[in-house]
């Protein structure tokens, strides 16, 4: 028998191994470092393929082991005041990625300047059923009707504790309250997380703009709004001194016009004077311009189809606060650029959702590097150089 003939399918086999062990290796690699292209071209169209709730939770899964370490630096331009904390870049992940305060770590190694959690409610609960999440690939937007699902405040508590005890570094991290579905009592509700959280976030979030549970957006109204801000401070004001933290109110872009000057009129008045405002949540509109099977779908929407109402948004309550009230926005941004709107605008920072879950984390770098291109291109030397210096151009 010949020799050659016997070894030539271990040759192959050995072949294929080393092929495979090379492509294993070189996507781990790419994968570690954040490599766009690789994300772009081959990593993220795998990610479309598998359901968006599954997606979305081997996502958290993987930010939790740090799975990605990408190795750009923030520059001194992007370091900037948020709420009297110094952040290393105004780019934050908003609510709703990591609901549950798994993944803090993480995230700020992936880049973010700092990470809301959340909505996180006082007692667990499941949320809707599924499915509860769509993909609008056509229009770079999400549909979600999650319904606030969560561990509950003492599960959630526990695991920030542990995070905060072993973190050699300090987060800047926020945390977005929410209600009970069925509680009786709203107020307590929000007044049981200022307490509950004060001594591990770093600001809290009172979230009454989800378009997923039954009457919470009621609570934008102007009474319901007083009584619940005058309970919430009251709340902070019996911590003690060091545990009182600044508190913002997340509210929805379908506001009339008049709905929004009555908040701002409300959250500027000396005895329900809050710390800033996040604008926005998602929408329960459909643009006529959706292109996707999934534009019916029942929830709230994110993404681009939400980023020139809500950078107007920003705009108008910038104006009508004198510019006086830290803004966080939020909605469509997927690029330096329109981060760089948002400031402009009048926010003192921005929050990425729909925009991660698209492209991954190389997003939070790529946005980075933009923003910092263009601040610098503009004649900004900070972030807070350019807070508001264009929001007429917006209105």
């Amino acid at each position: 028998m010949n020799p050659c003939r016997v070894s030539t399918p271990n040759k192959f086999r050995s072949l294929v191994k080393v092929t495979s062990l090379g492509a294993v290796t070189f996507s781990a690699i790419c994968l570690y470092k954040g490599n766009e292209k690789f994300y772009e071209s081959i990593f993220m169209p795998i990610v479309r393929l598998i359901p968006p709730e599954t997606a979305h939770q081997l996502a958290v899964f993987g930010v939790k082991l740090s799975l990605v370490r990408p190795s750009y630096r923030d520059p001194e331009t992007l370091r900037t005041r948020l709420l009297g904390m110094t952040i290393g870049n105004p780019v934050g992940i908003a609510a709703g990625f990591d609901k549950h305060g798994e993944a803090v770590n993480g995230l700020q190694r992936i880049g973010f300047g700092f990470v809301e959690i959340g909505s996180v409610t006082p007692k667990p609960q499941p949320g809707n059923p599924r499915p509860r999440v769509f993909r609008l690939n056509e229009d770079k937007a999400i549909v979600n009707r999650y319904g606030f699902n969560s561990e509950g405040h003492e599960v959630v508590y526990e695991r920030l504790k542990k995070m905060r005890e072993e973190s050699q570094n300090r987060i800047t991290l926020g945390v977005n309250l929410g209600r009970n579905k069925h509680s009786p009592d709203a107020y307590k509700d929000y007044i049981e997380g200022i307490k509950k959280f004060s001594c591990l976030a770093d600001y809290l979030v009172i979230n009454i703009s989800s378009p997923n549970t039954p009457g919470l957006r009621a609570m934008q109204n102007k009474t319901t709004l007083q009584v619940l801000l005058s309970e919430v401070l009251k709340a902070r004001s019996s911590l003690p001194p060091e545990e009182q933290r600044p508190i913002l109110v997340k509210f929805a872009p379908d506001l009339a016009d008049e709905d929004v000057q009555e908040i701002v009129t409300v959250v500027t008045q000396k005895e329900f004077a809050i710390d800033g405002v996040i604008v926005s949540n998602t929408t329960i509109n459909r643009p006529s311009s959706l292109k996707s099977i999934n534009a019916g779908q029942i929830g709230g929407l994110s993404g681009v189809p939400l980023r020139q109402r809500t950078t107007q948004l920003i705009a108008k309550v910038y104006k009508w606060t004198d510019g006086k009230i830290p803004i966080i926005g939020v909605g469509g941004i997927f690029s330096g650029q329109d981060a760089y709107d948002k400031i402009l605008a009048g926010a003192s920072a921005v929050q990425l959702y729909t925009a991660f879950i698209f492209h991954g984390p190389p997003v939070v770098t790529r946005v980075k590097q933009e923003l910092d291109q263009i601040l610098r291109e503009n004649g900004y030397k900070s972030v807070e150089e350019a807070v508001g210096k264009g929001y007429e151009k917006f209105l």
